[in-house]
């Protein structure tokens, strides 16, 4: 009799709750660091492959019905080609401030395997191709740590269930973990005692630590009659970050920024849509509007001094799938908010969304590396040379000209 419950199906299903761990919205690491100076510089990694052709919809180009028919009703306008997604509807006042910009179009240089772990990797360590093994597991906040002065084991620190790649390095830093209780339903349990049933190399160990969960007995008795679909259904709602995630690290965040942090990263989950987008990718936009908004308001007076970028690992397929969501693709979009940012514009250009203009025929033409961006922006808020960027916090870099995202 066939096991519902194996190793290999229940991997295969788990491909419903995001195609891997890497999308996970479990971890939820925070870094912090101190560097000279007021500005403050806040970098949200966005796990899972955020489509930007949802978020900020190019309704101005002609391609864009066609290729949307379902995701892309209507929006807020920004201008006379994009719209922003009616879930960031609260971020509009900002928009109007000059404290909220978008880069569409831009990517890392990582191409065509498209896997979260990798693209997460290359992302956070900001390198490109084969480079020296010390270079290529450290992190471009951490490289850029080591430009500054009088940094020790209390200027850098992490907060998390896990470090993050981008504060990695030679730098000191130290982790904290506030809290690392694991909270599973009854359900997520028994699924997970079925499959650690089916590896020994599993077993022992983790049967210790969901004991450490405590799951009643009785409790996993009642679910034994549920199939295993419906079971991961249960297991999915159960993993689904709550509405609070996102302004709960960003007031955190916020009251290290008011001391003598200058540096923070963060990341948030939920952007892995393969199936029914327009209602998935809404609870993580709104998380990512929630943190932003709660950093300017935790923040003060200081927000004047801060610059917020919000980056994924690459963006999504320009067409819709069979299951009204999107596939792993190229090209995305970057958020920038904040006091110090020469907002309420487009940065950068737009490739168009034709069959000829498209990556590989079927993603979004990344038109400028998103490290670029990221390292003009750290040049002018800490004061840098352009060659530092380029040699040291991004190997291997052709910066371009600045795009003069800050004021």
């Amino acid at each position: 009799m066939r096991d519902p419950f194996s190793r290999r199906n229940f991997l295969a299903r788990s491909f419903a709750l995001g195609c891997s761990a890497a999308a996970s919205p479990l971890l939820t690491p925070i870094s912090l660091a101190a560097a000279p100076g007021e500005n403050r510089l806040v970098v949200i990694i966005l796990r899972g492959a955020m489509d930007g052709l949802d978020l900020l919809r190019p309704v101005g180009d002609p391609d864009f019905a066609k290729l949307r028919q379902n995701l892309a009703p209507g929006g807020l306008p920004l201008d006379n080609f994009f719209v922003l997604h009616p879930a960031m509807a609260q971020m509009l006042p900002l928009w109007q401030a000059g404290e909220l910009a978008f880069v569409p179009a831009t990517s890392t240089p990582y191409r065509d395997r498209r896997s979260h772990f990798d693209g997460q990797d290359h992302l956070e360590a900001g390198t490109v191709g084969t480079l020296p093994i010390g270079v290529a597991r450290t992190g471009w906040l951490n490289r850029l740590l080591t430009l500054l002065p009088a940094v020790d084991a209390r200027t850098a620190f992490a907060v998390g269930r896990e470090r993050m790649l981008i504060l990695e390095g030679s730098a000191p830093m130290t982790q904290w973990e506030p809290g690392t209780e694991l909270e599973l339903s009854p359900q997520s349990r028994l699924l997970l005692e079925h499959l650690f049933a089916a590896d020994p190399l599993f077993a022992e160990a983790g049967m210790t630590a969901l004991d450490m969960t405590g799951a009643a007995l009785s409790d996993l008795e009642a679910l034994e009659d549920h199939d295993d679909a419906s079971m991961m259904a249960m297991m999915a709602e159960d993993m689904t970050p709550s509405a609070g995630d996102g302004d709960a690290l960003a007031a955190y965040v916020a009251e290290q920024l008011r001391g003598a942090t200058r540096i923070a990263s963060f990341s948030l989950s939920g952007w892995d849509t393969h199936q029914n987008q327009a209602r998935t990718i809404t609870p993580a936009l709104e998380r990512l509007q929630a943190a932003i908004l709660t950093l300017k308001a935790g923040l003060g007076p200081d927000w004047s001094r801060t610059t917020v970028m919000a980056m994924t690992e690459f963006g999504r397929t320009m067409h819709e799938n069979g299951t009204q969501g999107t596939d792993h693709g190229t090209g995305g979009a970057m958020l920038l908010a904040g006091g110090a940012l020469r907002g309420g514009r487009m940065f950068g250009g737009w490739p168009g969304l034709s069959e000829a203009d498209m990556y590989a025929g079927r993603d979004l033409m990344p038109t400028r590396d998103i490290r670029a961006y990221a390292g003009w922006a750290m040049r002018d808020l800490f004061g840098l040379r352009k060659s530092d960027i380029e040699k040291t916090v991004f190997p291997g870099l052709d910066a371009g000209d600045t795009p003069r995202l800050i004021l």
